[in-house]
């Protein structure tokens, strides 16, 4: 059986990375991860926050860079499909 994958053309795959990587969306990709993650690492690594278990740094890093990628992503596609009318 034949599975179909979709290929995302490498110009349109640079050009979302570079309007994601733009100085205006990784500064409020940076905001939104600040607040975001604060609030996750409050919930996620409560218990080690209190003294009560060990912290996990791997998990407290991707509470910030996980919504700092998906704000990018986001905002970079919006900015996109804009400019492409």
């Amino acid at each position: 059986m034949k599975t179909s994958q979709i290929e995302v053309p490498t110009s349109a795959a640079k050009a979302l990375l570079l309007t994601a990587l733009s100085p205006n969306i990784r500064r409020s990709a940076s905001k939104v991860a600040i607040v975001v993650g604060s609030v996750l690492n409050l919930i996620n690594q409560g218990p080690a926050i209190w003294g009560h278990a060990d912290t996990s740094w791997v998990h407290v890093a991707l509470n910030f860079f996980v919504p700092f990628c998906v704000s990018s992503y986001s905002a970079a596609k919006n900015q996109i499909s804009r400019s492409d009318g």
